[in-house]
C-alpha cells in the first residue's frame, strides 16, 4: 500500500492519500482513488469490531448512508478487523449499501494521521453515558459491559486486535471529488473531548450538501 504517514490528523484543505484495502462488503479491493473524479466520499477509520463504540459509529454511519447517497456522497467504513472475521460480523449485522473494508495493519489510520496513545491515557479515562450505567467507569469495564449487552462474542482474532490497537484513535473524513479533505472529526482522548463520541449528524450533512455541489 503506497501511503506515507503524517504526524497530525488530516484537516480540511489537505490532500487525502490513496489507500487500497480488502473489501468486506464485496469481493476484491477498495481504493480511494476509485472515487476521485466521480463521487465525494465519507470515510470512517475505526478500531476493530471488538470495539463497541466503533460498532455504534458504524451504525450511525449506516443510518446516514441513504441521505448521503441522495447527495451523491459515498460512505466507506474501515475497521481494524481481519477481513474474514469482519465478513462474518456483517453477515449477521447487515449494513445495507454501506461499503466496508478491512485494515488490520492500521495503515489507513497512519496515512490519515490518526495516532496511537499510551495505555496510561486509556486507563485514566472515565466514560459516563446516562441511561446505560449509573456512574462513570473505565474504558475496559465499559467495553466489556457493552459487548455483553449487545451479545458480541470476542474471538481469537478479536483478542489479537485488542492486544495491538487499544490506543488507536479514530476519525471520519469527508473528501471531495478532487481528493481534498473538506471536513474531519477526530477522536481526542483528553478531558473527555470527542472521547468515543460520533460526529454531529446535522453538521456532517450540512458540509456534505456543500461538497456535493
Amino acid at each position: 500500500m503506497p501511503t506515507s504517514n503524517v504526524d497530525r490528523p488530516l484537516q480540511p484543505g489537505d490532500q487525502a492519500p490513496n489507500i487500497v484495502l480488502d473489501a468486506i462488503s464485496r469481493d476484491g479491493k477498495i481504493a480511494l482513488d476509485d472515487f476521485r473524479g466521480r463521487n465525494p466520499l465519507l470515510i470512517g477509520l475505526f478500531r476493530g469490531l471488538h470495539c463497541p463504540f466503533c460498532r455504534r459509529h458504524i451504525a450511525a454511519m449506516t443510518q446516514l448512508n441513504s441521505a448521503l447517497h441522495e447527495k451523491g456522497v459515498e460512505c466507506l467504513a474501515v475497521v481494524n478487523t481481519p477481513v474474514e472475521r469482519a465478513r462474518l460480523y456483517f453477515r449477521y449485522h447487515p449494513a445495507p449499501d454501506l461499503l466496508a473494508a478491512s485494515d488490520p495493519e492500521r495503515a489507513s489510520h497512519r496515512a490519515f494521521g490518526l495516532r496511537e496513545v499510551g495505555m496510561d491515557t486509556i486507563m485514566a479515562i472515565r466514560i459516563h453515558l446516562p441511561g446505560e450505567l449509573p456512574e462513570p467507569v473505565g474504558v475496559m469495564a465499559y467495553s466489556e459491559f457493552l459487548n455483553k449487552k449487545e451479545g458480541y462474542e470476542i474471538t481469537e482474532s478479536d483478542h489479537q486486535m485488542m492486544a495491538s490497537d487499544q490506543g488507536q484513535l479514530v476519525g471520519q473524513f469527508l473528501i471531495d471529488r478532487e481528493g481534498i479533505v473538506r471536513w474531519s472529526f477526530t477522536e481526542v482522548l483528553k478531558g473527555g473531548f470527542n472521547t468515543f463520541r460520533a460526529p454531529n449528524p446535522e453538521e456532517l450533512m450540512s458540509v456534505a450538501s456543500q461538497v456535493a455541489h
